[in-house]
């Protein structure tokens, strides 16, 4: 081929020949994956933080300074595809150094000669300063923005951090010593909580016991969960000698209570039943739905609160309530009631009870004001010596206009297999994480209405049938976030719950679409 060529030709395509040549001998030597991203052009590294969202770059002061890294990345470069990018930059060569140069980056200043950047929504992010391991890289090439792993902590290092089923069960098949097992989600409060407690534990009895600890809340886990009965988390389970003994519940524990639990190991005690609240020593009338009608006849100013026994909130009201009432049912404007509406059905279903508690003013009889604004004893007494309308309730999330689409068991199917990527959460309105995830992802539904492949789509798991719905969709706690594509449920969201984490995920997707497509372009 180079006989035909013109001198001047020869050398240009030489060059190009031992380039590439070069290069591919790099890669080889290596063995980087071909999902690495190779740039040296200015232009072209512009033009990859413009088309992707979540850039992770490694600069070397020379083409072999980074072997150890790109080895590594290589490795997570294919965990990642589609969710993340990995690119490599050799300031070690000519156009690479201008690049760096630019880009104000010096990798020779670092030990090791690289350095590694992380890049978001086109603009730098952070230096990667996490472990350089492949567990620790994924983990944050998925959730950038997310907390570090538990294991990454130093003072978790006498905790035993199971990753696999597989793992999980060598441990339980070898280990002579007691297991006390810690089953929780990274992104749960209490878990959080009891981490530092567990993780003293496991210092202060390491070499007697083995604490241990498994994130189980991907979905690949579930028949784990099912066969120790892990119905939230934390969920703790001991062993011995591979066998599951007992759950230990003691979820305000501190490290020594762990440790005198480990050397005296009992299963939880049965809970003293709780004494129904119309038979306590209380000044509240308790009605039934027999006696509900004659009571509203007897008494023409009436506050009713219908409530259920195991609802938490009104547990909370309880005592304001009975505190009132002892002041309010001895003579005054008006007395205090309350029914368990989860007995006396046909009173609940009458005034059309949904939630708990549920506070209503009657006068003569007839029902006058809902009033959800009524928690307290004080507001309690004030309300009833001058019973005034409440404010109009504030809008739900469902009736704000917004980009959300807003479904239920009648619709969910039908609506998301229309859809090659939806974005589903699953959601109470009472619940707090869930009040502070609704901003960030109407806002994120709003910057992709125009995209018809995609929906941000909410599900109100508290309403109607939505709750069986909510169940056979594997949600265990609120806001769940799911990912659909065509209807197909493909993972679980445990990604940032502002709008960057919402909105780069659906570009992550898009990107791995665009890319699919240019590459079909290539084949023909």
């Amino acid at each position: 081929m180079l006989s035909w060529i013109t001198t001047s030709g020869k050398c240009c395509v030489c060059v190009c020949v031992f380039h590439q040549v070069w290069l591919l001998s790099v890669l080889e030597a290596v063995k980087v994956s071909p999902l690495i991203e190779r740039v040296s052009d200015h232009k072209d590294f512009k033009k990859l933080l413009r088309t992707r969202t979540n850039v992770l770059v490694l600069y070397t002061k020379t083409a072999t300074s980074g072997d150890s890294q790109l080895k590594l990345l290589s490795d997570v470069a294919q965990t990642v595809k589609g969710q993340g990018t990995i690119a490599w930059v050799n300031c070690g060569d000519a156009e690479g150094r201008k690049l760096c140069k630019k880009v104000k980056v010096d990798p020779s200043s670092k030990s090791g000669g690289a350095d590694l950047l992380h890049y978001k929504d086109g603009t730098f992010h952070t230096e990667y300063n996490r472990p350089a391991t492949f567990k620790s890289m994924v983990a944050f090439l998925k959730d950038p923005s997310g907390p570090p792993l538990w294991e990454e902590n130093p003072e978790a290092k006498d905790v035993v951090h199971i990753e696999t089923e597989k793992d999980f069960r060598k441990l339980l098949k070898r280990e002579e010593r007691p297991v006390l097992m810690m089953f929780y989600a990274p992104w749960c409060g209490v878990c959080k909580r009891m981490q530092p407690v567990f993780q003293q534990a496991a210092t202060e009895t390491k070499g007697k016991y083995v604490l241990a600890g498994m994130n189980v809340h991907p979905a690949e886990f579930d028949g784990l969960k099912q066969e120790f009965n892990v119905k939230g988390y934390p969920t703790f389970c001991y062993f011995e000698k591979g066998k599951f003994l007992h759950h230990y519940e003691n979820y305000g524990a501190t490290a020594k209570d762990i440790a005198d639990w480990m050397k005296n190991p009992q299963p939880p005690q049965p809970k003293t039943p709780e004494v129904p609240w119309s038979e306590t020593d209380s000044a509240v009338f308790h009605l039934t739905d027999e006696s509900f009608d004659s009571f509203l006849e007897e008494h023409p100013a009436a506050l009713v609160m219908f409530y259920a026994p195991w609802c938490g909130h009104c547990k909370k009201m309880k005592p304001e309530y009975d505190e009132a009432a002892e002041i309010l049912n001895k003579g005054s404007p008006g007395v205090l009631a309350a029914v368990d509406a989860t007995i006396h059905k046909s009173a609940g279903e009458r005034f059309k009870i949904s939630g708990f508690p549920t506070v209503k003013y009657f006068e003569k009889g007839e029902e006058k004001y809902t009033l959800p604004q009524l928690r307290s004893k004080d507001k309690i007494i004030e309300f009833m010596h001058n019973p005034q309308a409440p404010p109009p309730p504030e809008q739900s999330w469902e009736e704000k206009p917004s980009s959300v689409s807003h479904l239920g068991s009648e619709d969910f199917r039908e609506a998301l297999k229309k859809k090659k990527h939806a974005l589903v959460m699953f959601y109470a309105p009472w619940c707090p994480h869930c009040k502070n995830a609704v901003p960030h992802f109407t806002t994120a539904a709003e910057l992709f209405k125009e995209d018809r492949k995609i929906v941000y789509a909410a599900v109100d798991c508290t309403k109607g049938l939505n709750h069986e719905l909510c169940k056979q969709e594997g949600v265990e706690g609120y806001p769940t976030f799911n990912y659909y594509n065509y209807g197909k449920f493909a993972e679980k969201y445990n990604g940032d719950r502002g709008e960057a984490g919402f909105t780069g995920f659906m570009r992550s997707l898009r990107g791995r679409d665009q890319e699919k497509v240019g590459k079909r372009k290539e084949e023909l």
